[in-house]
């Protein structure tokens, strides 16, 4: 996932005037403070749960795929535009992480009927994870330098792709490039992705305590949370995919 724009470059696009009106004062409405995007995440992170509780109980199992396809799309469109815009608020963000529940609900149910008890497993792995991210941030363990930022800006890149390489040699050849197979290459890039998802989780707490230290306006607190949402969803689904690999096995 790309790093978000800096704190100053949101705020500042967050207070364009329109075509042919005044500016308006530098100061916002109201600064971020940390509440609002802990408040925000939460919401957004339940919006997805109950999403996810829709089209795994739900949603019949002969609709599923066109829901997961729709869902998909719609939420790939959205994030795709949040993303290129910088832009994000509470309607936008909220639509998107109930697009991506219910992806995440069909998914899941997938694996989940295949390796009974993955899910839970996946959630509890990405749980850890991410606390595990959040202490070794406020720690000071690693710290977010520029170096730090291009590199794991480049990697991201370089996964997302190495993905689009293997789903388009998937058409051509059988496993594609072997990336999503189950085999050892498979297990090493599932890997190399959770680090790198939880290397952008740390680019994200940065950029919260950032964007609060510099007092940007509240609004962009939902473009933060959104940010920590896509991290999160990116590193279950790398933990759930992984695990698979080894449920599989006899």
């Amino acid at each position: 996932m790309p790093p978000p724009p800096s704190a100053g470059q949101l705020n500042e696009w967050y207070n364009q005037p329109a075509y042919g009106q005044a500016a308006p004062p530098a100061a916002p409405s109201r600064y971020l403070t940390l509440d609002d995007v802990v408040t925000r995440s939460m919401v957004l992170l339940g919006t997805l749960l109950v999403a996810a509780g829709v089209a795994w109980f739900i949603v019949p199992d002969s609709t599923i795929g066109a829901v997961l396809l729709v869902s998909v799309l719609g939420s790939l469109g959205l994030g795709l535009y949040m993303a290129f815009s910088g832009k994000a608020n509470a309607v936008t963000a909220t639509v998107y992480a109930g697009l991506q529940g219910l992806a995440l609900g069909g998914i899941s149910e997938f694996f989940n009927d295949r390796f009974n008890g993955i899910v839970v497993q996946a959630i509890t792995g990405t749980i850890m994870v991410a606390g595990g991210v959040l202490v070794v941030y406020k720690t000071g363990a690693v710290r977010v330098t520029p170096k730090f930022t291009k590199i794991v800006f480049a990697s991201t890149l370089g996964v997302v792709g190495l993905m689009l390489v293997n789903l388009v040699a998937g058409f051509f050849t059988e496993g594609g490039l072997g990336l999503r197979d189950g085999g050892a290459l498979a297990i090493g890039f599932s890997l190399l992705c959770i680090v790198i998802a939880a290397s952008n989780l740390i680019m994200d707490f940065d950029m919260i305590e950032q964007s609060v230290r510099r007092g940007v306006d509240e609004k962009v607190g939902w473009y933060l949370s959104w940010g920590v949402l896509v991290t999160l969803v990116w590193l279950y689904l790398e933990i759930l995919r992984l695990l698979s690999y080894f449920s599989g096995r006899d």
